[in-house]
């Protein structure tokens, strides 16, 4: 019983003990990175230099993807291309962006086109993991836009709503595909 009492006795100097010698600390004043990162959140924004890159990743280190890439920032699609997946990603390069008509691009990535941009590049994205060689087996894909994409074979040649794969890389929670043409929905 005076065990009790003298550890009731301790947790009660402790706590007025305590009582006033703990002041709040200053917040230092926020600077400029710190407000552009407050936009920048989620999973895409997690800097990590040991797992195998993912889709993202793989698009950010390509020089032939810049516009897809300022087009996955623009439609703020960043953190949906982290997920686990898996995914394929149809990726159009830079040369595919820039033949679409004048302007469209620019058209696109405007604040008020967000919504179209980002219905336009979830037409490139479909669930799975699948070599250039096994899509050989479908006849269309669903995308994540909820539209279908046509798949056909030209000899060696596979074509995704009329894009050909040039080639593919694995991703951590997929693959890419790297396409010659923008994959333009129905809708």
């Amino acid at each position: 019983m005076k065990s009790i009492l003298f550890i009731c006795a301790l947790v009660a100097f402790t706590f007025i003990g305590c009582k006033g010698e703990h002041q709040p600390q200053e917040t230092p004043a926020p600077n400029k990175e710190v407000k552009e990162s407050q936009n920048a959140k989620g999973q895409a924004f997690i800097e990590d230099d040991e797992a195998t890159p993912n889709v993202l990743n793989i698009a950010i280190g390509s020089k032939d993807h810049t516009t897809l890439v300022a087009a996955v920032q623009a439609a703020e699609l960043e953190n949906a291309l982290v997920n686990a997946g898996p995914l394929m990603v149809f990726a159009p390069t830079n040369e595919a962006f820039n033949a679409l008509p004048e302007g469209t691009v620019e058209t696109l990535l405007k604040p008020e086109n967000k919504e179209k941009l980002a219905y336009i590049l979830k037409h490139h994205v479909t669930p799975g993991n699948y070599s250039k060689d096994f899509l050989k087996k479908f006849k269309k894909l669903g995308q994540a836009n909820n539209e279908y994409v046509s798949v056909e074979v030209k000899g060696d040649d596979v074509y995704i709503g009329g894009a050909k794969i040039l080639g593919s890389v694995k991703a951590g929670n997929g693959i890419v595909h790297v396409v010659d043409k923008v994959i333009l929905p129905t809708n």
